[in-house]
């Protein structure tokens, strides 16, 4: 059984959890933000990590492990290696979610999607929808943090290592006193 608050430790002791006036690659605000780089970079915790959700999916026996660029792929290749399978990654060209860089994935082949975190789910899906294109089998998702409270539900074979209770706004609903707060853009996908 996963020690959640082991995992809260960690997270605090590698300042992989920041607060502040964050806007997230979904676009919504938030008070918190996950820097899962900050965390993955020590081989220990990756390694750790990697092996909760190999684990979880051990039965599947994927032939194949895709993440969405950047933040699944160091996560994702790790669940590879500890599965013993081939690692992918899908990225943004011109706004759109594509495979590139001479990957594809093979008509019938098993495939787990990984990601490190999730608030709307909104990169997985659209990489779901890639290996669903290209004929790949979801056997399922692997995900370091759900942020979503419960509202990414992806695949009927989830698993999220934690879940963090993650408050969000839209930009016409920020409250004062986030509002008061310079904006951060850790994030990848969009600028300020």
């Amino acid at each position: 059984m996963i020690n959640k608050q082991h995992i809260f430790d960690i997270f605090k002791s590698t300042e992989a959890l920041l607060s502040g006036h964050f806007v997230l690659t979904s676009r919504r605000h938030s008070s918190t933000y996950f820097q899962c780089a900050k965390v993955l970079q020590h081989p220990k915790y990756l390694t750790e990590f990697s092996r909760m959700i190999a684990d979880e999916f051990e039965n599947t026996e994927p032939d194949v492990v895709i993440s969405p660029a950047i933040g699944g792929v160091v996560l994702g290749t790790e669940v590879g290696t500890q599965m013993g399978c081939r690692t992918i990654f899908a990225e943004r060209k011109e706004g759109k979610m594509v495979i590139r860089r001479g990957f594809e994935i093979v008509s019938g082949e098993k495939v787990l999607v990984v990601e490190d975190v999730i608030t709307t789910g909104g990169s997985v899906k659209e990489v779901m929808d890639l290996v669903e294109e290209s004929g790949g089998n979801i056997m399922g998702v692997g995900v370091l943090v759900d942020r979503s409270n419960g509202q990414a539900n992806l695949h009927s074979k989830q698993f999220s290592i934690v879940e963090m209770d993650a408050v969000s706004y839209s930009a016409e609903e920020i409250p004062e006193d986030l509002a008061a707060i310079p904006i951060q853009k850790p994030g990848s996908r969009y600028s300020i």
